[in-house]
């Protein structure tokens, strides 16, 4: 995940904000598409894999789909569903059409990340009209004064169909096409420094720092995170005391992403290594004397013994 973690936080990779710049949807799609590839494994395992093997692109699909496929799930994104593709056991839900399907034919990591992609390209031709950058543009315009939830979630919320991608990976996804260009969309970015991704790691660190009981907020790791008073909540009113003009003068004062992602970094093993599990033994407090918050800090035992 620390890919997705660290992509279009204080560095935007270059390459992406070519893309956007360029509005060329092709181009996005492969590279959000290649993005979801890096979800539940370690980024020099995903990475090793599409080198070995390549991944999957958005012409590819297009001629692909153009051939017109025998199987009716291809025909549009709202009949894309119950595919159920398993690379492993080279079955499907339609198995007579198995041979002439595309669907199987690239080798990705594993069958739900080639659902993923057909899924997300039926989206973005059915849904977005082929054309991602004018659809982020509209749906943003339909929430101008309704706030930054609501602009967050006029995009998350009917990306969150696609197949095989959590409202956690669109929203790091998201967040980062929509920072790539700060002063070319300016709008764009307003929208994805304010979005706030909990990953473990983050909700570990609230957990054992106290901040959650001071809070009167514990809870365990999932969607309660992201509700009333949960990780994110907390996360945003402490991005609100922080100027974020201090580490760089560019920021906005107010960058919760930004707060979000120096404590990931700071948990993360591709970090600075400090507050996870592979330092601290989860039923007992944390002995960590060296770290720069101990004094302070509530050390929680995760776990009873």
């Amino acid at each position: 995940m620390s890919r997705l973690g660290q992509a279009g936080v204080a560095s935007p990779d270059p390459k992406l904000r070519r893309i956007v710049r360029s509005k060329a949807t092709p181009a996005l799609f492969d590279w959000m598409v290649e993005t979801f590839n890096f979800q539940g494994i370690s980024d020099g395992v995903a990475a090793s894999y599409l080198e070995t093997h390549g991944g999957v692109t958005w012409h590819q699909i297009k001629t692909e789909i153009s051939r017109d496929p025998t199987c009716s799930l291809l025909r549009s994104y709202w009949t894309f569903e119950n595919c159920r593709y398993d690379k492993t056991k080279r079955t499907c839900s339609h198995l007579r059409h198995f041979s002439e399907c595309p669907v199987p034919s690239h080798r990705l990591r594993n069958g739900r990340l080639n659902q993923t992609a057909f899924s997300f390209f039926l989206f973005v031709r059915d849904v977005a009209g082929s054309n991602l950058f004018r659809w982020f543009d509209d749906q943003l315009a339909t929430t101008a004064d309704l706030g930054n939830l609501s602009a967050q979630e006029s995009l998350v919320g009917p990306m969150r169909h696609i197949f095989g991608v959590s409202d956690k990976v669109l929203t790091m996804t998201l967040s980062s096409v929509l920072m790539a260009d700060w002063k070319g969309r300016p709008d764009w970015f307003d929208v994805g420094s304010q979005m706030i991704v909990v990953d473990r790691l983050v909700h570990n660190l609230l957990a054992r720092a106290g901040i959650l009981a001071r809070f009167g907020a514990s809870h365990t790791y999932g969607q309660r995170c992201y509700a009333e008073n949960g990780c994110a909540d907390i996360l945003r009113q402490v991005s609100a005391e922080i100027d974020a003009r201090q580490f760089d003068a560019s920021f906005p004062a107010n960058f919760p992403r930004y707060i979000q992602h120096a404590l990931w970094h700071y948990c993360a093993g591709s970090g600075l290594n400090v507050c996870n599990g592979n330092n601290i033994d989860d039923r007992k407090s944390c002995e960590q004397i060296s770290c720069n918050v101990y004094s302070i800090c509530g050390r929680n035992a995760l776990k009873y013994k």
